[in-house]
């Protein structure tokens, strides 16, 4: 049975958390969770554990309990959500980091091609293989 484990404290580790649930039965993987760019900790994880029942009782007697002075909230996890966009940021598609002034692979809005501004295109603010908003090719229309 896969755990939630929320409101860690940011400096917990993963050998913390496995023997926190050993008490209650095996624990056969243990994640923190890390931002994917700064590589900070973001204070959640999942246990898991293959023994439904004594999954259940450690989330009875973990959920509430204290660690560093932290409430812990642990409960069943959850199945992953599909996000729309692929979850790079963007409204409806594009990819890659970019933002309003553009970046690796496209504008705010729609994408397009390349980096550029809201524009798209990959070359200054006019872009080359972008165009305007909705993407397309040549200059911008701005």
């Amino acid at each position: 049975m896969n755990i939630y484990v929320g409101n860690l404290p940011f400096d917990a580790t993963e050998d913390q958390v496995r023997e926190l649930f050993a008490a209650h039965g095996q624990v056969s993987s243990v994640s923190l969770i890390k931002d994917k760019f700064t590589g900070q900790p973001r204070g959640f994880g999942f246990v898991e554990m293959p023994n439904t029942e004594e999954a259940n009782k450690a989330i009875e007697k973990l959920n509430g309990s204290e660690m560093k002075n932290r409430k812990l909230v642990i409960n069943a996890a959850r199945p992953r959500e599909d996000r729309p966009g692929g979850g790079s940021g963007q409204r409806t598609g594009g990819g890659g980091y970019g933002d309003r002034r553009g970046g690796a692979g496209g504008g705010e809005r729609r994408g397009g091609t390349g980096g550029g501004d809201r524009r798209g295109g990959t070359s200054g603010n006019r872009g080359s293989s972008g165009g305007d908003r909705r993407g397309g090719s040549g200059r911008g229309s701005w």
